[in-house]
C-alpha cells in the first residue's frame, strides 16, 4: 500500500543542480564555482556578459561518486538551454544561424589550465555552412570548427593533442604561413577534414555532429577533468581540497576571431608581479580566448588596443574600476570583442606575487576600500619568505643572453632543461633546473614545480607559464621572443649582441633567470640580500621618505601583526651570534637554546670522555672541564637575550652523535691488530663504543635518561646555567633562564631532575649572594607525556612542545629515513597532503598538543606554554597553535618574521570570526 502523503506537511524541496546567470552571487562560490558566481555577479553589476547558466559542482560529486550524472541533470540542462534559445532567438547548432555555446569548468578555488574547456559546441558539418552565412565570414567559420574538432578531440575524447598540432604546422608550413591567421577559409576547410580523419583513425568513430550529444559529452569531460593527474597535483601543491568538485559554465559563444575589427585579452586592474596602477593586459586581435592564455601568438599590451577600438578600450577602463571597487581587490578580467562590441567572460580576484600582494594591500587601506585588519589577511607568511630570498647582483659582471617580460619574480639559477621529464629527473636527483619551453600547457605542471624557475619564448603575463608560476611564487619569465627554443634538439639560441655569432644553450648549460627585469643571463649570477631582509635586520629605514616601496608596505602590515598578535614569538637559537640576528628579526626571547650543539667541534671529545667515563674521578674531570665552557657559553647567550627569557634545553644528544663511528674504528683497530700495533686506548674505546651502541639511538639514552645514567651531568648544566644568571645579574643585566628537561615521559623523572636542580641553584644563590628567578619546566615530546601532562604540570612550570619528536613517536616515522624513501610516494598518492614534518598533523599530533595544553592548565592555571618544533615557523601551524592558546612560538631566526606575521593573521581572523 502506498503511502499518502498530508498536503498539509511541507516536503523537501528537490535540489538544484543548474542555475541561471542571473540566478547567483559571488557568495556562491561554493555552489557554483568561482567562474560561475563571478559571471553571475557581473551579469548582477549589469555588465555585459553572454547569457548562460551553471551547473552546480554538487552534480559534479554525484558524478564522481557513482559515475553517473544526477537523475534530474539532463531535464533542467534542458529547460535552462531552452531558456537560452528563447533569450538569444537561435537553436544550439542550428543549420542556418546556429547558436554556440561554450563549456568551462570552474571550482571554488582558480585553478589555472589544470582542467578542460571546450568553444564553439554546436559546429558541425552543416552548422559551419549557416555560421559563414550569418557571419559573412567564411574564413571564421571555418576557423571556429576547427578548434571545436581540435579542443574537442583531445579534451573529451582523448586524442593525442600532438597529432591535431602537428596537422595545424603542416597545413601552415605547405601554405608558407607564420601562424594560423594567415590560412585562408579553403586552407581551414582542408584542415577540417584532417582533423576529423585523425579523430575517426584515433577512436573509430566520427566526430559527432548532434550538438545536445557535443555539449553532454564535453560537461561530463569537465567533470571528469576533476581528477585527471595535473589537476590532483595542482591541488596538492596549493593545498586545495580534493572534495569540492567543480561546476561546469555554459555559456553562448561570443567570437574574438571575426577579423581585425575582433579580438580576445586578458587584463589586470593593476599589474600582478608589482602592484602598481596602471593598464596591464594582453590583447590579441582576430583570436579565441585560449589563443591568449597558451600563449601561441605572442599579444600586444593591453595599451595598445586604445589605439586599435577606442570605444571598446574606454569601456574596458569603466568595467575595470568597478570590478576593483566591487571586489576591493586585483581584479583579473577575461573579455571578448566582437566586432566591436564588448563582452566580458570572466572575472576572480587575481593571482599576484609576494611583492604585489604587500603593495596592493597597503594601497587599498590608504584608497579606504579595506581596513588593516582585511589588509593583513591578504598577505600570507608564504609570501613574506618569497620575498626574504635573495636577489641578483646588479652590479655584477653577467653575459645577457636575452630579455622577455617579467611575470614572476625573484633570482632562479640552475641547469637548462627542456621538458618537464628531464626537470622532474634531474631535480630528484638533487639538481636545480630551469625549464625552458616554447610555451608551457598544463601538462608540464610537474617540470614546472621542480624547477627554479621558468623561461618561455612566447606568451606574456598572462599565459598559462606566467599565471601559474605567480600562483606557486616561482620566478619566470615569459615571451623572450629573441631566443629560439628548440625542444626537439633540447637547445636555446640567442642572438648574439652587435652582429656577432649567435649563443648555443644546450639542455645542462646553467643559465640565471630574474623574473623582476625579464632578463636571462649565461651562467650563474650572484645573489645579494633581500631588501626586505636588510630592512629586519635594521639596515633598510622605512620611513615615509624611502623609495623602496615594497619595503614601506611590509613595515606597516608587519606593524599592524604586531599590535595585535596574542601569540609571543621567540627563536630557535644555541649562541650569541644567532641570539643578536633573532633580536633583530623581532624575536622576543629564545624557545630553545639546544646544549648538545655547543659541544660540537673540538669540545666533542670532552663529552666522550664524559660518558666513556669508567671512574668518578675520570667522570669528575670531564665535567669540570664543562663547567666553565658552558657557563661561558651561558654568560654571552644572556647578555644577547638581556631582559628577555631564554629556554636551555638540558642535554638531548642521541647518543651516537658524540662516539666514535663504530665501523669506521672497528676497522682501525683491526688494521692495528693486523700490524701488531694496536693501540691500548682505541681497543678501550671500541669496547666501550660496543658497550653503548644502540640499534635506534633515537629512542635510546638520551633526554633526561642521559642525565639520570650519567651522575652530575644535568647538575653541571644547571649550575652553568644558574651561576652565569648570577653573573649577568651582578653586573646589572635581567637574565631570564628557563631550564628545560628534554624526553620525561613520566613525572617520577621529572621530580628527581627538579630536586637536584632546586639544590644546585640554592648553592648558587648561597655562594653568590644573588636571588635567582629560574624556572623549571619540560619538553612535551613523547605521546606519554602528552598524555599525562597533568601529572606533569604539578612539576613543571612550563612545557614546550618538540613536535619534531612528537611528530615521529606518534606516527612511528624516523624522519631522516622516511622522508627519502616513501614520503614522495604517500604526496602522490594523496595519502599526506602535506608532509607532516612540514605542518602539523592536527587530527593526530595536534589532538595530543590539544589535550596537553588542557590537562596541564587544569592542573597548573598559570602553565606557560609554547611550541619548540619546526611547526613553530610554518604558517599554517602557527595558526593551529593560535587556536589551542600557547603563549608562544619558536623557530628559526630567518622564519621569525613569518610566525610574527602569520600570528597576527591568526588573531585578526579569530577576531573576526567572534565578532561574527
Amino acid at each position: 500500500m502506498s503511502e499518502i502523503q498530508d498536503p498539509h506537511v511541507s516536503q523537501p524541496a528537490l535540489q538544484k543542480f543548474v542555475y541561471d546567470f542571473t540566478e547567483g552571487n559571488r557568495d556562491l562560490k561554493d555552489l557554483l564555482g568561482g567562474k560561475g558566481a563571478n559571471l553571475a555577479e557581473m551579469t548582477n553589476l549589469g555588465l555585459p556578459v553572454p547569457p548562460g547558466f551553471t551547473i552546480t559542482t554538487e552534480a559534479c560529486k554525484v558524478y564522481l561518486d557513482s559515475g553517473t550524472e544526477p537523475a534530474a541533470l539532463r531535464d533542467e540542462v534542458s529547460a535552462h538551454l531552452d531558456a537560452l534559445e528563447k533569450k538569444m532567438g537561435k537553436k544550439l547548432g542550428q543549420a542556418d544561424d546556429p547558436l554556440l555555446v561554450s563549456v568551462r569548468s570552474g571550482a571554488k578555488f582558480s585553478m589555472p589550465g589544470m582542467m578542460d574547456t571546450v568553444l564553439n559546441i554546436g559546429l558541425s558539418d552543416a552548422s559551419v555552412i549557416g555560421l559563414a552565412a550569418q557571419a559573412g565570414e567564411e574564413r571564421f567559420a571555418w576557423d571556429s570548427y576547427r578548434r571545436l574538432i581540435q579542443m574537442f578531440g583531445k579534451t573529451v575524447l582523448d586524442v593525442d593533442g600532438d597529432l591535431f598540432e602537428e596537422a595545424l604546422e603542416a597545413a601552415k608550413h605547405a601554405k608558407g604561413a607564420a601562424t594560423d591567421v594567415d590560412l585562408d577559409a579553403a586552407d581551414l576547410k582542408t584542415l577540417v577534414e584532417n582533423f576529423k580523419d585523425i579523430v575517426v583513425k584515433e577512436t573509430g568513430h566520427d566526430f559527432p555532429q548532434e550538438p545536445r550529444e557535443q555539449m553532454d559529452l564535453a560537461v561530463r569531460a569537465v567533470f571528469d577533468s576533476w581528477n585527471t593527474d595535473r589537476a590532483k597535483l595542482y591541488r596538492r601543491q596549493e593545498r586545495i581540497p580534493g572534495d569540492l568538485g567543480t561546476a561546469v559554465n555554459i555559456c553562448s559563444m561570443v567570437f574574438g576571431n571575426l577579423g581585425p575589427d575582433s579580438g580576445t585579452g586578458v587584463a589586470f586592474t593593476r599589474d600582478p608581479a608589482s602592484g602598481h596602477q596602471g593598464v596591464y593586459g594582453d590583447y590579441l586581435q582576430n583570436a579565441q580566448g585560449e589563443d591568449v592564455v597558451a600563449g601561441i601568438r605572442n599579444t600586444v599590451p593591453l595599451a595598445d588596443l586604445e589605439q586599435l577600438d577606442k570605444a571598446s578600450y574606454d569601456q574596458l577602463m569603466q568595467i575595470m574600476e568597478t570590478l576593483e571597487t566591487h571586489y576591493k581587490d586585483l581584479c583579473d578580467i577575461e573579455f571578448t570583442i566582437e566586432r566591436g562590441h564588448l563582452w566580458m567572460l570572466q572575472t576572480r580576484v587575481g593571482k599576484r606575487t609576494a611583492g604585489a600582494a604587500f603593495r596592493i594591500a597597503t594601497q587599498l587601506v590608504d584608497q579606504g576600500l579595506i581596513d588593516e585588519a582585511e589588509a593583513l589577511q591578504r598577505v600570507n607568511g608564504a609570501q613574506l619568505a618569497q620575498l626574504m630570498f635573495p636577489r641578483f647582483d646588479e652590479t655584477a659582471k653577467a653575459d645577457l643572453l636575452g630579455r622577455g617580460i617579467a611575470a614572476s619574480p625573484g633570482a632562479a639559477v640552475g641547469k637548462a632543461v627542456f621538458d618537464s621529464y628531464t626537470a622532474v629527473k634531474w631535480s630528484r636527483s638533487g639538481e636545480k633546473v630551469i625549464l625552458i619551453r616554447r610555451e608551457t600547457n598544463p601538462d608540464d605542471l610537474n617540470g614546472m614545480i621542480a624547477a627554479e624557475g621558468i623561461l618561455t619564448s612566447r606568451g606574456g603575463k598572462t599565459s598559462h607559464a606566467a599565471v601559474v608560476a605567480r600562483g606557486m611564487g616561482k620566478t619566470c619569465v615569459c615571451g623572450a621572443e629573441e631566443l629560439e627554443v628548440d625542444t626537439k634538439r633540447r637547445r636555446m639560441t640567442a642572438r648574439g649582441p652587435d652582429g656577432k655569432a649567435a649563443i648555443v644553450i644546450e639542455e645542462g648549460d646553467v643559465v640565471s633567470i630574474d623574473g623582476s627585469s625579464g632578463k636571462v643571463y649565461l651562467g650563474e649570477v650572484p645573489v645579494v640580500p633581500s631588501p626586505v631582509v636588510e630592512y629586519f635586520e635594521g639596515r633598510m629605514h622605512a620611513g615615509a621618505d624611502d623609495a623602496n616601496e615594497l619595503v614601506q608596505a611590509v613595515h606597516r602590515i608587519m606593524a599592524y601583526a604586531d599590535r595585535v598578535r596574542r601569540l609571543r614569538v621567540r627563536a630557535n637559537a644555541d649562541n650569541a651570534e644567532d641570539a643578536n640576528r633573532a633580536r633583530r628579526f623581532g624575536a622576543q626571547g629564545i624557545g630553545l637554546c639546544r646544549t648538545e650543539h655547543m659541544f660540537l667541534g673540538e669540545r666533542r671529545e670532552l663529552v666522550e670522555r664524559l660518558i666513556l667515563a669508567d671512574t668518578d674521578s675520570e667522570r669528575d674531570q670531564a665535567l669540570d672541564s664543562l663547567l666553565p665552557l658552558q657557563k661561558a657559553d651561558f654568560i654571552e647567550l644572556f647578555e644577547s637575550m638581556d631582559g628577555l627569557p631564554v629556554t636551555v634545553r638540558l642535554l638531548d644528544p642521541p647518543l651516537h652523535e658524540f662516539l666514535p663511528d663504530i665501523t669506521e674504528l672497528s676497522v682501525r683497530v683491526a688494521l692495528a691488530e693486523s700490524r701488531k700495533d694496536a693501540n691500548e686506548n682505541d681497543l678501550r674505546l671500541l669496547q666501550a663504543v660496543h658497550k653503548l651502541h644502540e640499534q635506534n639511538p633515537m629512542l635510546g639514552l638520551r633526554g633526561v635518561r642521559l642525565g639520570l645514567v650519567i651522575p652530575g651531568l644535568f647538575a653541571m648544566q644547571v649550575r652553568a646555567i644558574a651561576e652565569a644568571a648570577a653573573h649577568r645579574k651582578n653586573a646589572k643585566g635581567d637574565p631570564r633562564p628557563e631550564i628545560m628537561i628534554p624526553l620525561v615521559g613520566t613525572v617520577q623523572e621529572l621530580e628527581i631532575v627538579r630536586d637536584e636542580a632546586e639544590k644546585v641553584i640554592a648553592e648558587v644563590e648561597a655562594a653568590t649572594g644573588t636571588e635567582l628567578k629560574l624556572t623549571l619546566g619540560t619538553m612535551i615530546e613523547l605521546p606519554r607525556a602528552a598524555l599525562t601532562a597533568g601529572q606533569l604540570a604539578e612539576a613543571a612550570e612550563f612545557f614546550s612542545f618538540g613536535t619534531n619528536d612528537l611528530t615521529q613517536t606518534v606516527w612511528g616515522f624516523s624522519r631522516d629515513d622516511v622522508e627519502a624513501s616513501f614520503f614522495t610516494a604517500y604526496l602522490e598518492k594523496g595519502i599526506f597532503g602535506v608532509s607532516p614534518f612540514e605542518t602539523i598533523d592536527r587530527d593526530g599530533v595536534g589532538a595530543l598538543v590539544r589535550s596537553a595544553v588542557t590537562a596541564g592548565r587544569a592542573t597548573r592555571p598559570d602553565l606557560k606554554l609554547g611550541v619548540c618544533g619546526e611547526h613553530g615557523g610554518d604558517p599554517e601551524s602557527v595558526h593551529f597553535f593560535h587556536e589551542v592558546g600557547l603563549d608562544y612560538v619558536s623557530c628559526s631566526p630567518f622564519r621569525i618574521p613569518v610566525a610574527r606575521l602569520e600570528a597576527g593573521r591568526a588573531a585578526a581572523a579569530s577576531k573576526g570570526s567572534d565578532s561574527r
